[in-house]
């Protein structure tokens, strides 16, 4: 009965949504107000549905309904509750239903938050969200029907996948598609512009903390899907440019050159037609991520033979929403216009060249990923692109990004001068010099001490956080008052964006270190012999048996030492077997430190008391982590900035190209 409910709740959402597709858009286009009216209520009755259904979807699986197909095929009864939970979206049609629910948390969002919107221009965002939903509850329906029936019910479930039987899986889905998802606002309020034409600071000021809140869901999902590649996955790595990953990396960019762009369309009215193209190809790229995921083509392009229909819905489905909204833009964006000028040195001409970057950037990410899925569709050859192709094109790309990072920030609106720019950043850049060139003296393994990678690297890192330092002192310094006066009067924007460009700095610092000057061994060893890695010692100690609630597993001690024999910590590797999928797996032992991870993995047994072996020493991995929760931080303080709310409501949107809101000095970015 559960799973029929389930089933009739997503049929009336289907109804909900169509209702908030059609009579707001019919309303808003002639005027009549009772259709306007129609769209909040609608959302919410979407909301209210989704919830039910995949309430009841949960509740399948913690009680082991296996007459449900879905839960057979995807739980068991030894697996743990939590993971039990996080099963709900541990499939395709699970995590289709997690998507259109966030999607319905977002339409709820906007229905409530809005209220100062002109009720037609609402009435059009939230119909552009509705029918989004209403595609989705399509492919569920029709496609991908998580309440399908299993008849007779299977005895025993199948077992959620081991690789995904993690604490980190319980929250990366989520986080992920909260990202995703929360693009579409920023579509929809785009489409809602070239509808009505109605496009201006004040647009911008209402999209732009929907679009800090989704980039900043989206920084924290990548942050958690490459921590548990680097924890479960057992290979020591951390990001691989799989096209899993390049999936939520593109519209992670193209999010990036949105939120800069929403900068310059707020304080200076500029940018308008490509802040509106930004906001749909951030969400187009959400889509082809799913599309490339859910529709089994990176598996296999002979998925679309086995299940044509799941395959095709979803490309005629993202043909539709990405082309419909590519032509609208076509055909309305001269109404919308360029917006103001600025000087070819101007804070707005280096953020207009950032995004530039950053969105070929993406291109060429798109590239590298859907190139060999294309080549194998024309049945053209078989090839793989991996890492030396994203690094040797991303690297050059993002060198000048972080530079104009350093640079825009501290530049003034309209006009800047060279030799101001000048007088403002050469402390950063005397700084950021000297830490590239001296602190690998300080570092371990003189191979690599002339390294030119990682001297850009870590100039890179130094210059992203020198200058944000520059350009707060510049900020508190200048002008009339007392700083530290001037520092608790400064907007939360302001001290978000010093937070994520800080986190960059970090997160480059790590992510150069850990790559340039880690240690990896994979050896055959006895055990009670060890082995020297890093200026550490690895004995191999002891092994015993042991076991989990659906797994046994052999687990290895290690008894690590420093170089002068003092103790480090003790790891605890295991190689597991999951007992219902007979699927064998690394379990990885991580002892994570500020400046360093020690791990160690087993592989297979070799003969007698030996096993193959995965020791890693890799120097500054919390860094990685602790620049991504940096930038997560500042696009948190940004989005919750009161500016948005209050200014917002002391001036209702405008009916077309009304003149930009002027920043004032405290206003920044």
């Amino acid at each position: 009965m559960i799973p029929e409910i389930g089933l009739f709740s997503l049929i009336l959402a289907l109804l909900a949504a169509l209702v908030q597709g059609t009579l707001p858009l019919l309303g808003a286009a002639t005027g009549w107000r009772p259709g306007m009216a129609v769209a909040r209520p609608a959302a919410v009755a979407q909301f209210g549905l989704a919830t039910v259904a995949i309430g009841c979807l949960a509740w399948s699986f913690l009680q082991n309904d296996y007459s449900v197909l879905y839960v057979a095929a995807n739980s068991h009864a030894d697996l743990p509750a939590a993971y039990r939970f996080a099963a709900v979206w541990g499939g395709h049609e699970g995590s289709l239903l997690l998507w259109l629910y966030l999607l319905s948390a977002w339409t709820l969002a906007v229905a409530l938050r809005s209220g100062r919107l002109p009720l037609a221009f609402l009435a059009r965002v939230l119909a552009v969200m509705g029918w989004i939903s209403a595609g989705f509850l399509l492919f569920l329906l029709f496609l991908s029907n998580p309440f399908e029936r299993l008849m007779p019910p299977a005895m025993a479930g199948r077992d959620l996948n081991p690789l995904l039987q993690d604490p980190g899986m319980i929250v990366h889905p989520p986080m992920l598609y909260m990202g995703y998802v929360g693009f579409s606002v920023a579509f929809a309020f785009a489409i809602a512009a070239l509808l009505s034409g109605e496009l201006d600071a004040l647009w911008a000021r209402w999209v732009r903390p929907w679009t800090l809140a989704a980039w900043t869901f989206l920084t924290i999902g990548i942050l958690l899907g490459s921590a548990w590649a680097y924890y479960v996955l057992g290979w020591g790595g951390w990001w691989f440019w799989d096209p899993v990953e390049n999936a939520s990396f593109m519209p992670w960019l193209a999010g990036t050159a949105l939120i800069h762009s929403l900068i310059v369309t707020e304080r200076r009215g500029a940018f308008r037609s490509w802040t509106v193209l930004l906001a749909i190809c951030a969400f187009s790229l959400s889509l082809l991520g799913t599309f490339l995921v859910r529709s089994g083509v990176l598996t296999s392009v002979h998925a679309f033979a086995v299940d044509p229909g799941r395959g095709l819905y979803i490309l005629g489905f993202m043909t539709l929403v990405v082309g419909g909204s590519l032509t609208l833009y076509a055909w309305r964006a001269p109404k919308v216009g360029l917006g103001g000028g600025f000087a070819l040195l101007s804070r707005e001409s280096l953020l207009l060249a950032n995004n530039v970057v950053l969105t070929v950037a993406a291109a060429s990410v798109l590239l590298g990923t859907l190139y060999p899925v294309v080549l194998d569709v024309l049945d053209w050859g078989k090839i793989s692109i991996g890492p030396p192709y994203f690094e040797a094109v991303f690297v050059p790309l993002m060198t000048p990004a972080i530079f104009l990072m350093g640079v825009g920030p501290v530049a003034r609106w309209k006009q800047a001068k060279v030799p101001e720019l000048g007088r403002r950043l050469r402390i950063a850049f005397g700084v950021s010099v000297a830490t590239a060139v001296l602190l690998p003296l300080a570092m371990p393994g003189p191979a690599r001490l002339g390294s030119p990678l990682v001297i850009l690297g870590l100039w890179l890192a130094a210059w992203s956080i020198a200058s944000a330092a520059a350009h707060a002192w510049q900020r508190l310094t200048d002008g009339d008052g007392h700083w530290p006066r001037r520092l608790g009067r400064q907007p939360r924007a302001w001290y978000g964006m010093l937070l994520a460009h800080a986190g960059i700095g970090v997160f480059i610092a790590g992510a150069t270190l850990a790559n340039g000057y880690e240690v990896k061994q994979e050896l055959r060893l006895d055990l009670g012999a060890a082995q020297d890695a890093g200026g550490y010692r690895f004995t191999f100690a002891a092994l015993a048996p042991a076991s989990g609630p659906n797994y046994s597993a052999q687990r290895a001690e290690f008894r690590v030492t420093r170089a002068d024999g003092r103790p480090a910590t003790t790891l605890y590797p295991e190689k597991r077997h999951y007992t219902v999928q007979d699927m064998p797996l690394s379990q990885a032992a991580i002892d994570s430190g500020f400046t360093r991870d020690l791990f160690v993995a087993l592989g297979e047994p070799a003969g007698g008391t030996a096993w193959t072996v995965r020791i890693q020493v890799k120097p500054f991995m919390a860094w990685i982590w602790s620049g991504c929760l940096l930038m997560a931080l500042g696009g948190l303080l940004a989005a919750g900035d009161r500016r948005y709310r209050q200014e917002a409501a002391r001036a209702p949107l405008p009916r077309s190209h009304a003149d930009p809101v002027p920043a004032t000095p405290r206003e920044g970015y």
